[in-house]
């Protein structure tokens, strides 16, 4: 599907989007933290969201969200859910486990253990999380999935003074369909009494603090959990492993950070070195009828109305000959500027 169909447009959430991104939240399931049912939670997220576009000019990334919404404007749906948090940590500890090593050696014995450590850190303070990517099972075809992430490399790439250098994504984890963690029920047994949905609900609506106070506070060697919990350290969840390979192309790349409660990975990167962001450029609009056209994502300039699709268009130059309707969708006319990247 493309705008240029009069269908799927990306744009900052609005109030009024409150119940579709509910339904997202249910349908997303166990082990999606950003979107917990939670009515209050939610509607805190999109008016935080709101907040964040209504900045006008941002220097240095705060603690600002950016949720944003894919709208099939044919029906009036949304078909999914993408956000950016610019700076996390700031306020709220932002706990990982970072994979180490240490060496127990006996030279006398003959005796050299290298064994693997999880170490609990805050080290991603202060970098910048892609989160809250949802495409919902009717819009799962094509090229909608995709650019649903894409397009927040095309965000970063224009406003790239709102976000940190250092940019991250925490993975899924490997959990049931009964949301039950192998990693976790290893932790509960040990330190926690209470199930891994409740504890990830917990952190989906910022209640931390169990962390810091069950959490256990030394180095814990990896050979001393469950062979269940070991299997599945640094693994994501099967429905996360399209996202997962989407981002490594972007250049994203496993560094031993794993999520506390399911030990799903987290892959990071540095923004101007990101694919998209690279290969994205600016382009002036000439509003017509392509001839010979290539698929592309492009987004207008404008923060507060910002809008996104993926589409067929022309280049020419430094022009871009974008069909009426997609100009129409991305709110630009002729001798406009747009951001463009090969989707």
């Amino acid at each position: 599907m493309q705008a240029s169909e009069g269908q799927l447009v990306i744009r900052p959430i609005r109030e009024s989007d409150y119940d579709a991104l509910y339904q997202c939240a249910v349908e997303s399931g166990h082990g999606f933290t950003s979107l917990p049912v939670d009515e209050g939670l939610l509607r805190t997220r999109i008016a935080r969201a709101q907040q964040a576009f209504a900045l006008p000019q941002v220097t240095q990334p705060g603690e600002e969200g950016y949720l944003f919404v894919m709208e099939d404007t044919a029906k009036g749906e949304i078909a999914g859910v993408a956000g950016i948090e610019a700076a996390v940590g700031l306020s709220d500890a932002f706990y990982h486990y970072h994979l180490g090593k240490v060496v127990h050696h006996s030279p006398k014995h003959n005796v050299y253990n290298a064994l693997q450590t999880l170490t609990l850190c805050n080290d991603y303070t202060g970098a910048t999380e892609l989160c809250t990517l949802f495409v919902r099972e009717p819009y799962r075809f094509g090229r909608n999935g995709r650019a649903m992430s894409k397009f927040r490399l095309l965000f970063l790439a224009q406003f790239s003074q709102r976000f940190s250098p250092r940019v991250f994504a925490e993975m899924r984890g490997v959990s049931d369909e009964n949301g039950r963690s192998p990693f976790w029920a290893w932790l509960e047994k040990h330190f926690f009494t209470m199930d891994f949905p409740r504890a990830d609900y917990l952190t989906g609506i910022g209640d931390k603090t169990f962390v810091a106070e069950l959490m256990p506070r030394f180095p814990i060697y990896v050979n001393m959990l469950d062979k269940s919990a070991q299997d599945v350290i640094g693994k994501v969840h099967q429905n996360t492993l399209p996202a997962l390979k989407l981002l490594q192309s972007e250049g994203l790349r496993f560094r031993d950070y794993i999520d506390i409660f399911d030990a799903g990975p987290t892959v990071e990167g540095d923004l101007k070195q990101l694919k998209t962001v690279r290969n994205s450029r600016l382009m002036r609009v000439q509003v017509g009828t392509p001839e010979v056209s290539e698929s592309y994502l492009v987004c207008n300039l404008d923060v507060q109305q910002f809008r996104a699709c993926h589409t067929q268009l022309n280049c020419q130059g430094d022009d871009v000959i974008l069909d009426p309707r997609v100009a129409a969708a991305l709110n630009v006319q002729s001798g406009d500027q747009v951001r463009i990247a090969p989707l």
